[in-house]
């Protein structure tokens, strides 16, 4: 009886695809490319020369607060234990040095998987939260694991989206889009980030008014020389809030797309804020119903009966100073009497000097970051329920968003060709309406023939998002076509190629793309393919070389130096894919692979364990369910390779092992059903051929047998070919 299992071991070998977004995570300083030639940026030190009482209040501000080097009072030292992934922080200080610790616990008296990184900059004013921010080498922020929290007089916890057990880790990247709301521009010269949101991000780039103000002339002229929000009309005042407090929403929609045409620092309120980016909404009723998200001021403002009806009237300013603070009981009264002086519902009661925005416009948990609770902006009746319950953090997955995207209130006035384009690629941007929004992104492009690559990029990663991989192949090639050195496409069309098995058209794109780390690591994927294992590994280690973080770099690292038998090289990389995200269940599976082969069974025992947390992967229950067999414990075999079947019912080799298992356990009958699909999946499988020949003979349906063993000494596989004829002699 043939009982070998199959151990073809499924390894993971991944690659990075820019979906959704084409955005890298350096912060630049902001880009004069989109800024008249005479509109340069000042130095932020140089608005407290004339203006040095606005410039002490502002700096109270959360906005003046909002960003700034690591320091004691802003880094507190403390613990913390992570219940869903079974990490442990600290965060410590040394040498006027602040850092956070992450491990594990590993077998008894073991710590695991410890990585510290350097907190160097803090992210946030602390009125609510701070976030932690750690600065690469190569100038990348990237958002620490634990964040600190204003509720219960401070304490830390996970930072948002985080509060689960695979999560970003140390990797999150902080980007250009990030910083344009979090914090001021860079110095131009420098580089050096600035500490808070400035002056210029409300009145636009100042050189020229201090130059005016240092050459002493008129008090008009100086004037005329920066953008005062306060002196144009309401719809443009609010814009400039708006620029940092218009979110519909911080899951997947997209909230935003800023324009392709446009830096990422470019914005200077003198304009439209259509001119940089494009807003947009879920339709009326439907997504959340609601939702009240951290980032939602104007946006839940903008939706409030006051502004509805003042016609236009109604700003951020209405009721806030930009420049100081304004704290405390019925400090906004004077704000809602202008409109509401006497308030008829209120007449003759208590309430009627009370505290309006307590009632009106109550403090909020919000939903995407449960740690924080806010001001409601959306003037209303007091709701009824209990708006300061804590809630449990919720993860987008099968429950995100799936429907068309429209314009937000902001940006309905957008016409022409922009209209069109914008709002189409806003429906594949982040996958909310994929299947309408290929062909309306399609229809636009062949209308407007945008000069702009992004546009033909987001078509091709829906299309790769949708399957169609030669569609992605094509539209990839098209943003090629309008800008030859754009990365993302470059990146994207190497990793498409490689899946449609053009692994050598793939080699020749990426191998230029030496100073890349993602391109690197899809050009180790593809070497992979092309089975030249030495060229992969120098390409995944230039890859590592550029950004040591990457788990999925180590996790093809390993790959590589297995497939040369450099099993100690492939251990330790491995590890280090694990020791980056400890939750890599890809990697513990490859580890747990060769810790198989090599006969160290408790320890690989622990990485499927850990491998199998992942519920939807299928190949670590077959390889889980193979090693149990082999080790004739054949009743968890059973079950994982069942898991592995239903969860991956194209697994040939996951039938053919469960076949193996039953023939083995004298269960003939019950083995021809998965032999029976592994032919539908692949007609004339040599294997399947033999093995459904041995359980029809060992179930007494001769003729059956026969038959089947007659295929099988027709195939050509040779060592099939001789047990097929020597079933049929046996027969005889």
């Amino acid at each position: 009886m043939l009982t070998v299992y199959i151990r073809t071991m499924h390894f993971l070998v991944a690659f990075v695809l820019l979906l959704f977004a084409a955005c890298g995570g350096k912060v630049t300083p902001p880009a004069q490319d989109n800024v008249p030639a005479q509109a340069q940026y000042a130095a932020e030190s140089s608005c407290a020369g004339c203006h040095a009482e606005i410039v002490k209040t502002y700096r109270q501000t959360g906005m003046g607060r909002a960003f700034a080097p690591a320091r004691a009072e802003l880094v507190p030292p403390g613990k913390y234990q992570h219940a869903a992934s079974g990490e442990s922080y600290e965060v410590r200080a040394s040498e006027g040095k602040f850092f956070l610790r992450r491990k594990q616990s590993g077998p008894p008296g073991e710590m695991i998987n410890s990585l510290e990184k350097e907190i160097h900059y803090v992210m946030g004013s602390g009125n609510h939260a701070r976030t932690y921010l750690h600065r690469k080498p190569n100038g990348d922020l990237v958002e620490l694991p634990l964040g600190w929290y204003a509720e219960n007089g401070g304490t830390y916890a996970m930072s948002p989206g985080y509060d689960q057990r695979d999560h970003p880790g140390f990797r999150r990247a902080i980007t250009s889009e990030c910083m344009f709301c979090h914090n001021g521009y860079a110095d131009a010269k420098t580089g050096k980030l600035a500490e808070g949101i400035g002056c210029q991000r409300c009145h636009g780039p100042a050189q020229a008014h201090v130059e005016a103000a240092a050459a002493g002339k008129e008090k008009e002229t100086i004037r005329q020389a920066i953008f005062n929000p306060g002196k144009v009309a309401p719809a443009r005042q609010l814009e400039v809030c708006l620029q940092c407090h218009l979110e519909s929403t911080s899951r997947a929609l997209p909230y935003a797309i800023r324009r392709f045409d446009r830096a990422p620092f470019s914005y200077t309120p003198q304009e439209s804020l259509s001119e940089f980016i494009v807003h947009f909404d879920f339709p009326r009723g439907q997504g959340p119903q609601d939702h009240f998200e951290i980032a939602h001021q104007g946006y839940r403002m903008m939706q409030s009966r006051c502004f509805l009806a003042s016609e236009g009237k109604m700003t951020c300013t209405s009721c806030h100073d930009p420049h100081a603070v304004k704290r405390g009981p019925n400090a906004f009264n004077a704000s809602c009497n202008a409109c509401h002086a006497q308030v008829a519902a209120h007449a003759g009661k208590a309430e009627a000097q009370g505290d309006c925005a307590a009632c009106h416009m109550p403090k909020r948990r919000t939903d995407d970051v449960v740690h924080v609770v806010m001001t409601d902006h959306k003037v209303q009746a007091r709701p009824a329920r209990n708006l300061l319950a804590p809630l449990r953090e919720t993860h987008e997955g099968t429950n995100a968003y799936r429907g068309p995207v429209v314009l937000s209130r902001a940006s309905e006035g957008l016409a022409g060709p922009a209209r069109d384009l914008y709002l189409a690629t806003a429906q594949v941007y982040q996958g909310a309406n994929l299947a309408e929004g290929v062909k309306a992104l399609a229809a636009a492009i062949a209308q407007h023939q945008p000069r702009e690559p992004e546009f033909y990029h987001q078509l091709a990663e829906a299309h790769y998002r949708l399957g169609n991989l030669s569609e992605a192949e094509r539209w990839y090639r098209a943003a090629l076509g309008r800008s030859d050195n754009y990365l993302p496409g470059k990146r994207n069309l190497g990793a498409t190629l490689v899946e449609l098995g053009k692994t050598e058209e793939a080699i020749q794109l990426l191998t230029p793309l030496s100073s890349d780390a993602i391109a690197q690591n899809n050009l180790g994927k593809a070497n992979l393919e092309a089975g030249r294992f030495a060229e992969a590994a120098g390409a995944l280690s230039r890859s590592l070389a550029l950004d040591a973080d990457s788990p999925t770099a180590w996790n093809n690292l390993g790959r590589a130096h297995m497939a040369q038998s450099k099993f100690a090289e492939a251990e330790k990389a491995w590890r280090e894919a694990i020791r980056h995200r400890p939750a890599y269940a890809e990697a513990h599976n490859n580890l747990a692979n060769l810790l198989h082969r090599a006969n160290r069974w408790p320890e690989a025992q622990q990485h499927f364990q850990a491998a199998l947390a992942d519920a939807k992967y299928a190949s670590a229950r077959f390889n889980y369910g193979t090693a149990l067999a082999e080790r004739a414990e054949f009743r968890p075999a059973e079950r994982y390779l069942r898991e592995a079947i239903q969860l991956d019912p194209a697994l040939v080799d996951a039938y053919l092992n469960l076949s193996n298992l039953l023939l083995t356990s004298n269960r003939s009958a019950q083995a021809v059903a998965p032999l029976e699909s592994v032919l539908r999946l692949r007609p004339g499988h040599p294997k399947a051929l033999l093995n459904l020949g041995i359980a029809y003979a060992e179930s007494g349906r001769l003729p059956q047998a026969r038959a089947y063993f007659q295929q099988a000494a027709q195939s050509s596989d040779a060592q099939i070919r001789q047990l097929g004829a020597q079933a049929l002699r046996q027969m005889q």
